[in-house]
């Protein structure tokens, strides 16, 4: 059959009939002309009529029949532009945009002015940011239809993203002038205020200021236009004009903080006088006002910063404010503020006991509700002081105060959980919840907490509360995108080493991100015809910076280690149960055990992954029943199997999955160097390893952890007989300055010389010298357990991490065997701690020790 074949016109009516169809989301009328044309014996083999039944299908969720039915009409009619663009929006359907891209491509080589092919084909270039691409595909749209406001619109945008600035201001003024000028038009104030944000990135700030003046009537949106006119103003030195400005804006809002900044570089306010000028104006303008009595204290000192923070806690305490300590905390850095506000509040709490009042003369009487707030911060003072002792004893005697204050009972929880007792951190947030459990930020806080204490199962159950009836909550969770709690998660099951289950919950927020980027399909056809053009130039470059996000550098910290731990110890084929009587086997009777071990495990895995696509299976028929096509137009992902995750066959290429993003976006966040580094040290990519050190030092060169990474590879270079003598005459000339000639034992030693008051600098030296030289394995163990009060960051976090060392073998039998001595030490330095106490748990290879978790930085607020 000729692959130019034309329908005859009762055939080519049916077809235009499964086109309209297919618009309609009518699918099954579709495939019922596609079938009266193809069951016509001589057009069985219409190529287009089979790519539409193709394209069909596919949206009915049929995916096989649906690539064989356009592949098949691809080969019936390769010159057919119908076609290849039904192969192009299959394979968009499966987010396969490069592979779509080359079909759009081939579709126009057979109809090169196809608008809908163009359109679709500049959606594709603009996700991918294939941006000299997307210029040419716009550029042809604009000749095409020049009359439409989408082609101008996007013809502009197409050289702004390329910084063409000067022609992309030509398009939008052109277009601008074809525009009619309504008294209220929010469409064309965005476009103006879009055209003077392309003038302001061009670096011409006086135009910019020009083009915002001469259009002040056309800006709907009053704020934007007097905050961007504020900000040109200070930048071209017109100082009195932009005081005017930002003391309007101050009529408008007396709360915003980055308002007053503005106008001490206004007024020139380089000292705390003048500067308090400013603050003292505007408390007598605004009483109520609490932005111009909190931010002198961040500059001011002495008997004025004394009274002022007086004057401003005693009010707080008054009205009973509960974030009064999170609002001064930043003065905590401070030491001589840090010490102001203890006596304050000390002498407060004095003479309120006393006589009843703030004041030692007793006038005025205060109110019991001042006494309970007094309590609340000082609780949370020494809790930041890490005197956890004082701090339970305040809170408790602000709960036999006011027994039914919640806050009271969630801040009693958070001294627990900094003091290292997580079991009964839960139970007071538990306690908290029960108070209120209307309540979904007291409930997620306890799901917090618990899964902070490990305790997955009930964190699910307390979350249960507040998800979809009839939906296991974990699903539901992972279904609303909460990453919070799946990343809590992870870190819980990798405690419990439970390593397949952490993967799998730092996989599912890996997808969340790409769903995140995958979701921007939406607006860019949306925002053009809206004309929110500014909104979405922003939306464009915060998805191009999007995994730079903190969720997603703390989940693949997670999944990196989980990784490079199942690389350095493997999990076994059997379970810990059956290997426990090993050595009591004579080989051959081990391997018949190990066999049907496996085979038992094969099987059952096979039943359990049948059970699931069967349980499945029904879900999605019934779901069928309920939801539209259109929602199935979305690729079937692959099921997240924890017993596979952790047991993969290069966990290294997996982890360097997880850190690709990183070494793109996350460039100044030293872990990203250090996780690096720990990955090609295993893979011995010496350059790499070399490349990450020497970005880490440009970040952080004072980083205790890269000092670790430093001398481990300065050994293995020394020591590696595979690195060949040229290798390493590249190395040693690509040091830095500060290394060369040094080994890495050398450089340990002065390390410890150095840092000797440092504890967690001790720490990090001392399991560097165990790794570099098993025979001073002795002398390792001393400098880690050293427990001297005049140490600094002799903290929790850093006892437990070495406690945790010492029985994992990190120093071998000698660690292992002084651990439990180290843990008595511990005890008497952190009574409240629950990993210094006497009971253990055993999980896996390694101890979780009472469920006891402590973060790498202290949360304060959590």
């Amino acid at each position: 059959m000729p692959s130019n074949v034309t329908l005859p016109p009762k055939e080519n009516a049916l077809f235009k009939r499964i086109l309209k169809c297919y618009e309609q989301k009518q699918y099954k009328n579709g495939l019922k002309f596609a079938k009266q044309i193809l069951s016509n014996p001589k057009f069985s083999e219409h190529g287009e009529t089979q790519a539409m039944k193709g394209l069909i299908l596919n949206c009915l969720g049929r995916k096989e029949e649906a690539y064989d039915h356009v592949r098949k009409g691809l080969t019936n009619d390769l010159k057919s532009h119908v076609c290849w663009h039904v192969y192009g929006l299959l394979q968009r359907s499966d987010k396969k945009y490069a592979e779509a891209i080359k079909c759009y491509r081939n579709a126009l080589k057979w109809d090169k002015d196809n608008i809908q092919i163009l359109r679709d084909l500049s959606l594709l270039q603009i996700q991918m940011r294939d941006l000299e691409g997307y210029k040419e595909t716009r550029h042809q749209l604009f000749q095409l239809r020049p009359t439409q406001r989408a082609s101008w619109i996007g013809f502009a945008m197409s050289y702004h993203l390329m910084e063409d600035f000067e022609m992309a201001l030509k398009i939008l003024e052109e277009f601008r002038k074809t525009q009619k000028k309504p008294t209220y038009d929010y469409e064309y104030s965005e476009l103006l205020l879009y055209q003077n944000m392309v003038i302001r990135e061009s670096g011409d700030i006086d135009a910019a200021i020009s083009h915002l003046e001469l259009y002040e009537q056309a800006i709907c949106d009053k704020i934007t236009f007097k905050e961007t006119r504020g900000r040109y103003l200070l930048k071209l030195g017109r100082l009195s004009e932009a005081e005017n400005i930002y003391v309007e804006l101050l009529k408008r809002n007396p709360e915003n903080h980055e308002y007053y900044k503005q106008l001490e570089v206004a007024r020139e306010a380089n000292t705390s006088e003048e500067k308090l000028a400013i603050y003292v104006e505007y408390q007598e303008k605004f009483p109520r006002a609490q932005a111009p009595k909190r931010l002198p204290l961040n500059f001011l000192t002495g008997s004025e910063l004394e009274s002022r923070l007086s004057a401003y806690i005693k009010a707080a305490l008054r009205k009973g404010v509960p974030p009064l300590f999170v609002d001064l905390r930043p003065l905590y850095l401070v030491p001589e503020s840090f010490k102001l506000i203890e006596n304050l509040l000390s002498s407060f709490l004095d003479n309120q006991l006393k006589v009843g009042s703030f004041e030692s003369s007793g006038s005025p009487q205060e109110s019991p509700t001042s006494l309970l707030w007094t309590y609340y911060f000082l609780a949370q003072h020494y809790d930041y002081k890490s005197d956890y002792q004082k701090a339970l004893d305040l809170v408790n005697a602000a709960i036999e105060h006011t027994p039914t204050l919640i806050e009271l009972f969630t801040l009693k929880g958070k001294i627990y959980k900094h003091a290292g007792d997580p079991e009964e951190a839960v139970k007071w947030l538990d306690e908290a919840q029960s108070m209120d459990t209307a309540d979904r930020y007291i409930n997620c806080k306890c799901a917090k907490y618990m899964l902070r204490a490990n305790k997955v199962a009930e964190a699910e159950a307390m979350c249960g509360k507040f998800t979809r009836e009839g939906v296991p909550a974990m699903d539901n969770l992972n279904e609303m995108q909460c990453m919070w709690f799946q990343s809590e998660c992870a870190l819980a099951y990798q405690r419990l080493g439970q390593f397949g289950e952490s993967l799998k919950k730092c996989s599912e927020i890996d997808r969340h991100f790409t769903e995140i980027i995958e979701d921007q399909f939406d607006f860019h056809t949306y925002c053009m015809r809206k004309m929110t053009l500014k909104a979405y130039v922003d939306l464009l470059r915060l998805e191009n910076q999007l995994r730079s996000h903190k969720f997603y550098e703390k989940t693949a910290a997670v999944a990196i280690k989980t990784y490079i731990r199942l690389h350095d110890k493997p999990l076994q084929e059997t379970d810990s149960n059956n290997d426990k009587n090993c050595d009591e086997l004579d080989p051959s009777e081990l391997k018949k055990r190990k066999n049907k071990a496996k085979k038992a495990k094969r099987k059952a895995e096979q039943e359990k992954a049948m059970a699931e696509q069967e349980k499945k299976r029904k879900e999605l028929h019934s779901k069928n029943k309920k939801k539209n096509e259109e929602e199935l137009d979305s690729p079937a992902k692959d099921e997240l199997v924890p017993e596979k995750l952790e047991r993969p066959e290069e966990p290294l290429e997996e982890a360097v999955k997880f850190l690709t993003p990183l070494l793109t976006l996350a460039t100044n966040n030293i872990n990203t160097h250090l996780l690096a580094f720990e990955i090609y040290l295993r893979k011995g990519k010496v350059l790499l390893m070399l490349r990450s050190i020497k970005q880490g030092l440009m970040v952080d060169p004072s980083n205790y952890q890269l000092h670790s990474c430093i001398v481990r590879f300065l050994h293995y270079v020394e020591t590696s007989s595979n690195i060949p003598a040229e290798l390493k005459k590249v190395i040693s000339g690509s040091l830095p300055e500060t290394l060369e000639g040094k080994t890495g034992i050398e450089l340990n030693k002065d390390f410890i010389a150095e840092h000797k008051e440092d504890l967690s600098a001790q720490v990090i030296a001392g399991k560097a010298m165990a790794e570099m030289d098993p025979k001073k394995m002795e002398e390792a163990v001393k400098v880690v357990t050293q427990l001297d009060p005049s140490f600094t960051n002799r903290n929790l976090e850093t006892s437990s991490k070495v406690l945790q060392q010492l029985q994992q073998g990190d120093f071998g039998v000698l660690g292992k065997n002084s651990a439990e001595k180290y843990k008595e030490a511990c005890r008497a330095v952190f009574p409240i701690a629950k990993c210094f106490k006497n009971s253990t748990v055993v999980v896996s290879d390694k101890e979780v020790v009472n469920n006891h978790t402590v973060s790498e930085e202290r949360d304060i607020e959590s």
